[in-house]
């Protein structure tokens, strides 16, 4: 199916086509380009504009530039522009006027990205659906998802994020969604904020870009949940909370086991059970706020929650598996190496602690962008009431040092710089009938010690 062709590509961004090409994709990235993409030069660490002649003999439709590239002839199928960010963004803005989807924007400190997911595998069974993939939340990551969407989209999921102050706004504003939820409000990226309340002032920026007539849905329980609502009422969205202590979609109970969650809830009076295919609990207030989105569009919510238990959480943000060792025992590993936040490091401890192993072992890697107070916030781990089920923490990173100290000796593992050196002693950590949890920032590359627990198994990863 044609996504762009030359002429609606040079009219959405003002450009101009060389040749009349046709595209069915839009890519930034050389090494997962499909053939037909419109390859987009964007410049981050490296300039796009050095790999326009590969992106092309891979088989790219063309390529969205600001010059033509060295070694590039003038005749390649090229869009040209004055500036490459913008030009993505002004397909980003055509392809959002283009479709008569009902678009829902998802951010919060945690959970925006398996909110976003569930919303995907609920939406997908309902029309058809279009929605960010990974974490593409910020600044070309937005765009770049506006402009993949198909004229024929039904529904869309954008997932909007920050690391600095007003980063969300004109991303809501790019996004216009019709429903804008956010998720929860914690202590991430205070590096570049004074404190967690600026951070929801930011977070309720989202609220910014809601079309006419659309719905703020909010976190009840949060501590700052009255600004979000105070900045929704101020743009004249409509609110609708969810949580314990909401009137609108209200979570009654939450029941954990090994594998998943059940939880009952009430919406507007009506009582609903649902269920989640993950452990954590914290899972089940996510899905709550995916329902409460849901309905907002309007669908099928007996549907909705069917499909709701086709979700299970993607590669790094929960995964569950069971490894095979080659004594013939096996380890339980719990994947959640993508993030970390003090907020998403508690509720990994939750689902640890609620493990069935023998030992229930924990890999902690160093959680990034805290401000002042990280160090502080490294040690105070230790007193989460989850550790007390946790029989050995070993930590990663110069910030983790200082909850290996605060640790008691009895729970006190291992220390190392990287999570390369602790790969090397993994076989020592670990045994048979071990639930282990792997958890850090992103940069800490806790994904080596989770290769390395599954590279201990004979066989990968067997069924649950």
């Amino acid at each position: 199916m044609t996504l762009w062709t030359a002429a609606e590509a040079a009219e959405a961004t003002g450009g101009r086509a060389t040749t009349d090409w046709v595209a069915n994709g839009v890519s930034i990235d050389t090494r997962t380009i499909q053939p037909g993409d419109l390859f987009v030069a964007l410049k981050a660490a490296r300039d796009g504009h050095d790999f326009v002649a590969q992106a092309l003999k891979k088989g790219a439709g063309a390529a969205l530039v600001s010059r033509i590239p060295e070694g590039v002839p003038e005749d390649a199928p090229l869009l040209i522009v004055e500036n490459v960010q913008t030009g993505l963004e002004a397909l980003g803005h055509a392809a959002r006027a283009r479709t008569g989807a009902r678009v829902v924007g998802v951010t919060g400190s945690v959970g925006k990205t398996s909110t976003k997911e569930m919303l995907a595998t609920i939406l997908e069974t309902q029309g058809k659906t279009h929605a960010s993939v990974a974490s593409y939340n910020n600044h070309w990551g937005v765009p770049l998802t506006l402009a993949r969407m198909p004229g024929d989209t039904e529904f869309a999921v954008i997932e909007i994020g920050m690391n600095h102050p007003g980063e969300i706004g004109p991303l809501a504003i790019q996004a216009r969604p019709h429903v804008a939820l956010v998720t929860t409000v914690a202590a991430v990226h205070l590096e570049a904020f004074d404190s967690v309340a600026d951070i929801a002032h930011e977070k309720a920026a989202i609220f910014d870009g809601l079309a006419q007539g659309g719905a703020a849905i909010v976190n009840a329980d949060i501590e700052h949940a009255d600004i979000l609502r105070t900045c929704a009422k101020k743009l004249g969205a409509k609110p609708i909370e969810f949580g314990h202590n909401a009137a609108d979609f209200t979570l009654t109970s939450v029941v954990q086991d090994a594998d998943s969650v059940h939880a009952t809830a009430s919406i507007a009076g009506k009582p609903i059970s649902f269920d989640v295919q993950s452990a954590g609990t914290h899972f089940a207030m996510n899905a709550l706020g995916a329902l409460a989105a849901c309905v907002e569009l309007g669908v099928d919510l007996d549907k909705a929650i069917a499909s709701l238990g086709g979700w299970s959480p993607v590669k790094g943000r929960g995964v569950r598996e069971k490894i095979a060792l080659a004594d013939g025992g096996q380890i339980e590993l719990l994947d959640d190496s993508y993030n970390a936040n003090p907020t998403s490091m508690e509720a990994a401890l939750d689902v640890l602690a609620a493990a069935q192993g023998s030992r229930r072992i924990a890999f902690l890697g160093d959680m990034k962008e805290l401000g002042a107070n990280e160090i502080a916030m490294h040690a105070a781990i230790a007193g989460v009431p989850a550790m007390q089920h946790v029989d050995q923490v070993h930590c990663v990173g110069p910030l983790m040092k200082a909850l290996h100290d605060a640790l008691p000796s009895k729970k006190r593992g291992l220390w190392s710089e990287t999570s390369a050196e602790m790969v090397e002693h993994l076989t020592k950590l670990v045994q048979a009938g071990d639930t282990v949890l792997a958890k850090g920032s992103l940069s800490m590359a806790l994904a080596l010690i989770v290769d390395g627990l599954r590279k201990m198994g004979q066989g990968g990863a067997l069924d649950r």
